[in-house]
């Protein structure tokens, strides 16, 4: 079988994956920033990664996975200036920043389960870990790359780059970003327009700010992700990733952060997914092509012909690998629906699959196409075409074409099972049908229960029967008519 190699994105060229402890590797994964709805392009990033760590773990590796969540720091346009998107949020609902933060936080949890993407080992918010931020804000001035002004702190790009080398993961030239920018000089307290915020003065309309040595304000977005991936992963740990779009200027200030504050370059292989398009073109609410994963699961949009189930979508994502880019439109995810229904009435065909004497097909070979598949930087495209092959196996011992022996057909079977389900993380549409009839019979025995509750006058168990579900996303409506629920 051969060995596992990855596209680094910091060399710009395909690595083989060499742990830095023998046997465990370290992932972190810049999450969401909690002030909206989850969209699809956001699900393509945590699936992609979510195969990644599932791959990692049946190659038998102890993954420690780390996906933030960001609760502050986050402004408008990702610039040092501006409101922040929670902030701004909250004024918008008339809530609590941290309401904000907790009610799309379910929501991203929701659509994970949703889309059968595994929790992460940790996840870590940014407000949890604000001393740690200004401790190394203190590091980074202490270190010479950094500098106050007005009650914010900035780091010194142009200073660093005397002694390292910024731009080294985007490929951009800090003389080509120096001349873009020289023209804003003298319109901010910035030394110079590239310096980026590591902490921000919290002007009187911001709304979330804590106390630190150069007065009230709160973290800068990119340094964030540096003190957490760090705190749980060390100085230096295998793999960082996230979309195309962190690239620059998030994850060139990370490493610049890292270095600056005394530690190593912090991750030796960088990864990151490809974006979305729909029908052609970039989704853009100007255009009317942006599709919310609600419209994707029920239709409801001019642009798709039926709702899709979240495995077929699911399905469809892994058929292009995750550094291309991927195009959403409502022909494509029916062909892929196809695909999907063909795979998985295959694997039902094989549970009833009688052995031989002998073998006709060769599943051994199949089997290291698999494997070798994965391991040219987790190509699921290809991984699915040779699943199809064993489709074809499979149903060729079935019509008695073929035949394969009882060690084959286990070693069949064991592949077959361990790539759909435990990698490429596939859940049959009848599978889902049978949890959501479950979930509806579950929801209808506890409102039984609540009203022969309240009609015994035993208000205090009704009241926790509605507030667990509550606590669960799941409102209770009473009417005239009876209760109905929705999820939140």
């Amino acid at each position: 079988m051969s060995k596992l190699h990855i596209y680094n994105t910091l060399t710009g060229k395909k690595e083989e994956f060499k742990p830095i402890i023998e046997n465990h590797v370290g992932m972190y994964v810049c999450g969401p920033t909690v002030y909206s709805d989850v969209h699809i392009g956001n699900v393509r990033t945590f699936l992609s990664f979510d195969v990644i760590y599932r791959y990692l773990k049946f190659l038998g590796y102890s993954v420690r996975y780390v996906r933030n969540i960001t609760d502050v720091g986050h402004l408008l346009n990702d610039e040092d200036s501006g409101e922040d998107k929670i902030g701004k949020q909250a004024k918008l609902m008339n809530l609590e920043p941290m309401e904000v933060v907790q009610h799309y936080t379910n929501g991203f949890h929701d659509v994970m389960k949703a889309y059968n993407i595994t929790p992460p080992s940790i996840e870590p918010s940014a407000t949890g870990h604000l001393i740690e931020q200004i401790e190394m804000v203190q590091e980074i001035i202490d270190n010479g790359f950094a500098y106050e002004a007005g009650g914010s702190v900035y780091f010194d790009v142009e200073k660093y780059h005397e002694s390292h080398h910024y731009g080294k993961l985007s490929g951009r030239k800090i003389e080509d970003l120096l001349s873009n920018t020289r023209e804003l000089d003298g319109q901010s307290e910035k030394r110079n327009p590239l310096d980026f915020a590591i902490w921000k003065n919290a002007d009187p309309s911001h709304i979330m700010r804590w106390n630190s040595p150069w007065g009230q304000g709160f973290p800068g977005w990119h340094l964030e992700c540096t003190v957490m991936s760090t705190k749980y992963l060390g100085e230096t740990f295998d793999i960082h990733g996230g979309g195309m779009d962190l690239k620059f200027p998030h994850h060139e200030c990370e490493i610049a952060q890292s270095k600056g504050s005394g530690k190593k370059d912090p991750a030796n292989y960088w990864m990151h997914t490809n974006m979305l398009t729909m029908n052609g073109a970039k989704m853009s609410k100007s255009v009317g092509n942006v599709v919310s994963i609600e419209e994707l699961r029920t239709g409801n949009h001019e642009l798709l012909e039926k709702g899709f189930s979240e495995s077929v979508i699911r399905f469809f994502m892994l058929q292009s690998h995750y550094s291309s880019t991927l195009d959403i439109s409502s022909s494509a995810i029916s062909a892929s629906e196809k695909g999907f229904d063909r795979l998985m009435k295959a694997l039902e065909t094989m549970r009833e699959l009688k052995s031989s004497d002998s073998s006709s097909v060769d599943i051994a070979t199949w089997k290291e196409k698999c494997f070798d598949a994965m391991n040219d930087d987790f190509n699921t495209p290809i991984l699915i075409a040779h699943l199809f092959d064993g489709v074809k196996m499979i149903n060729g011992i079935a019509a008695g074409n073929e035949s394969i022996s009882s060690a084959d057909l286990e070693l069949l079977t064991q592949t077959m099972n361990g790539f759909v389900y435990e990698v490429l993380g596939l859940v049959s549409t009848q599978k889902e049908a049978t949890q959501d009839s479950v979930t509806e019979e579950l929801l209808q025995l506890l409102i039984e229960l609540r009203k022969q509750a309240k009609d015994n006058r035993n208000f205090a168990l009704a009241d926790e029967i509605r507030d667990k579900l509550m606590s669960l996303s799941i409102e209770l409506k009473d009417s005239r008519e009876g209760t109905t629920w929705e999820r939140n």
